[in-house]
């Protein structure tokens, strides 16, 4: 086991993240012992396994205790401790509540359907739909027309899009930007959706959402 555990650090470390299909990831997913063999060596050097359901991976990050020791005294490395400028951060934000916040409520709803139209009240449960299925792009042009305007312009979004790009946040293919496969694990869900959906994005999101649902008819 050891062998094993010393292995899918050393991967996660050197490649940041791990799809949640790998043979070792879906150990630490499913083996409680392994899983907690893991999280004691992680945690031993200050890290932290992350990993939702709703994710296609897993990854690690820092304890939050040990947050002030690598990135500062004081609150300035909250806003960069990836290096990201202020307006890299509200584009990643805005991102992430186009992209993740429909597809949580896609997974969600369809487990939900599933489960509803499951005949055996004893049969295993399945897993969360996960990629395409449920995770949509957002156009680029759609995304300029938006909030080029607040976010800096044009080319200045586009830098900052390359940066995301470059730290595993989106995928950007065919002019469209797609979740990557840190999107999902490095924003706490249970902070932000609220703030999002009760707040300044609220108006914004359901101008989008009102303006897809008149096309479609």
């Amino acid at each position: 086991m050891n062998d094993a555990i010393s292995i899918l650090c050393a991967r996660l470390i050197a490649h940041r993240f791990i799809p949640r299909v790998d043979p070792l990831a879906r150990r630490a997913l499913v083996d409680e012992d392994f899983r907690r063999a893991l999280e004691h060596r992680l945690n031993e050097v200050g890290l932290t396994l992350l990993e939702n359901p709703y994710a296609e991976h897993i990854a690690v990050g820092l304890q939050q205790d040990m947050e002030a020791f690598v990135f500062g005294e004081g609150e300035a490395w909250l806003s960069n401790n990836m290096n990201l400028p202020r307006d890299a951060i509200a584009l990643l934000i805005v991102l992430w509540a186009l992209i993740i916040l429909p597809k949580r409520e896609r997974q969600v709803t369809r487990a939900e359907k599933e489960r509803e139209g499951q005949a055996d009240m004893f049969g295993a449960e399945k897993p969360l739909a996960q990629g395409e299925d449920v995770s949509v792009g957002v156009p680029e042009d759609a995304l300029f027309a938006d909030f080029r305007d607040k976010l800096g312009g044009k080319t200045r979004m586009n830098a900052n899009l390359g940066q995301l790009a470059r730290l595993g946040f989106i995928e950007r293919r065919n002019k469209m930007l797609l979740e990557g496969p840190l999107l999902d694990l490095m924003l706490d869900y249970s902070t932000l959706a609220p703030r999002i959906i009760e707040g300044a994005l609220s108006d914004v999101l359901k101008r989008r959402a009102d303006a897809a649902g008149s096309t479609t008819e």
